[in-house]
């Protein structure tokens, strides 16, 4: 894509990327309810648990931040048997935040982590800042997981300033460690 080229000597804001499942919880005319990345997609039992534990005792206060506002916020449901390496995280199941969009607007980090301190919410972490040939190099030497002794599953990256293509696509890239795995090892 023409604006990667464009912008790969900018700086980026990178961030882990976590080994889940996309999880979106829509808060809209009173009522807070969980999703997966498409309409089908079928959350696990033992996670929607976990969903409804943490956020049932958050419905007021989610409301009484966003008020009629249609909100989504997204984020990776993960730990046990959610995916292969799962456990590594945790061993029961949760939900870290990475974004939030109300009606057209997406927050910026800044404000997805007031509102994540204020709901008492886990996000993802800022692993570090730089160029898109630092976040290739630092994927490919490889680091651990901020939730523990293990190879982290990657970066996804932001322009720190959020950007959108002609189309009003947001701007944002990842890398997998997997990507540079040696096949047959």
């Amino acid at each position: 894509m023409p604006a990667f080229e464009y912008l790969a000597h900018n700086q980026w804001a990178f961030t882990e990327k976590v080994d889940g499942t996309n999880i979106r919880v829509y808060v809209k005319e009173g009522n807070v309810r969980f999703g997966g990345k498409t309409d089908n997609a079928q959350i696990p039992t033992r996670l929607l648990t976990a969903l409804d534990d943490l956020f049932t005792p958050k419905h007021d206060a989610l409301l009484a931040s966003f008020k009629d506002a249609d909100v989504c916020l997204y984020g990776e449901g993960y730990g046990a048997k959610i995916q292969k390496g799962g456990g590594l995280y945790r061993q029961d199941q949760g939900f870290v935040l990475f974004d939030i969009r109300i009606g057209q607007w997406w927050l910026q980090r800044e404000d997805i982590e007031e509102i994540a301190g204020r709901l008492g919410i886990d996000i993802v972490p800022i692993v570090g800042h730089g160029t898109l040939d630092d976040m290739v190099d630092r994927v490919r030497s490889g680091f651990d997981s901020q939730w523990g002794g293990f190879a982290a599953e990657g970066i996804v990256a932001r322009s720190t300033v959020e950007l959108q293509t002609r189309g009003g696509e947001r701007i944002i890239t990842k890398i997998k460690a997997k990507d540079f795995a040696v096949q047959g090892r």
